[in-house]
């Protein structure tokens, strides 16, 4: 069965039965059901969602790394160049990444499905901390790419506060280094080269093989090994929804598939559920 896909929303499907297209309504209802009907749900989450708090996105036109060189930003290079500390420093201190930053609907709805007693975890591949803002429980996030909101010594371990660097960065530190130990302060997380963390990414897999919804919404799916979560699950038998607004390389296993902003198609089904629920 081969989709034919439109925007806002829209799957044309031409299969053995006649041709037949669902609006965003019809899915939004039908991904509600779906969540209705699930015992363990899985959300799975990328910069799509944080974009719309207004944090740049990377890749993206425009993105970060259309002002910076990715290449600057390899754990060895972070290592072994001063000047290459100095330029994630910059980024920082221009606000790429802020602790100002507020939680949007989706975040929200997310939130929302866990108070319902429907979300067994949040895996993320952002490191905005917008998840356990908006009130989804710390245990339930798994960050996949670490946390920007702390920075960490890589020779003695003391954890510092963003915001307590950032006041040096404005102060007109360029590369600050550790309190303590004067060693190498870096953000904790997960550079380019780095290894994901091992707990972390272990308890991911786990959770997404034994799922049977997994939600993936504002991702892409490109980046590994994030995005074979999304596979386990599948491959497992779980039902797989996605909402993004540009194609992902598993469209064609999803049992949903909605071509819309994350606030827009999030706050729509979470309105669902309540509905559903309290009916």
């Amino acid at each position: 069965m081969s989709p034919v896909r439109f925007p806002n929303g829209v799957r044309l499907i031409k299969g053995t039965n006649p041709v037949w297209k669902q609006n965003l309504d019809t899915l939004v209802d039908r991904v509600a059901d779906l969540i209705i009907n699930a015992k363990r749900i899985v959300i799975f989450t990328g910069a799509g969602i944080s974009t719309e708090s207004g944090i740049p996105d990377f890749r993206s036109p425009g993105g970060i790394w259309d002002r910076f060189d990715p290449d600057d930003f390899t754990y060895h290079k972070f290592i072994a160049d001063p000047e290459s500390r100095r330029k994630q420093w910059q980024m920082l201190r221009e606000g790429s990444l802020t602790t100002e930053a507020k939680p949007n609907p989706t975040h929200y709805a997310i939130a929302e499905l866990d108070r319902l007693g429907k979300l067994d975890c949040v895996i993320t591949q952002n490191v905005d901390n917008l998840h356990q803002k908006a009130g989804v429980p710390s245990e339930k996030v798994f960050e996949l790419h670490g946390n920007m909101l702390w920075v960490v010594c890589l020779s003695c371990g003391r954890r510092y506060p963003l915001e307590q660097i950032k006041v040096r960065l404005d102060e007109g530190e360029e590369v600050p280094d550790c309190e303590a130990c004067h060693g190498i302060l870096k953000p904790d997380a997960v550079f380019f080269g780095e290894p994901l963390p091992e707990k972390v990414l272990k308890e991911a897999t786990s959770r997404s093989s034994n799922c049977d919804l997994f939600i993936v919404i504002g991702s892409t799916l490109v980046v590994y090994p994030a995005a074979y979560m999304s596979v386990y699950a599948v491959d497992s038998g779980a039902k797989l929804v996605i909402i993004n607004l540009s194609s992902t390389p598993m469209d064609r296993q999803a049992t949903a598939l909605i071509r819309a902003k994350a606030g827009e198609a999030m706050s729509r089904v979470i309105e669902q559920v309540r509905e559903k629920v309290s009916g």
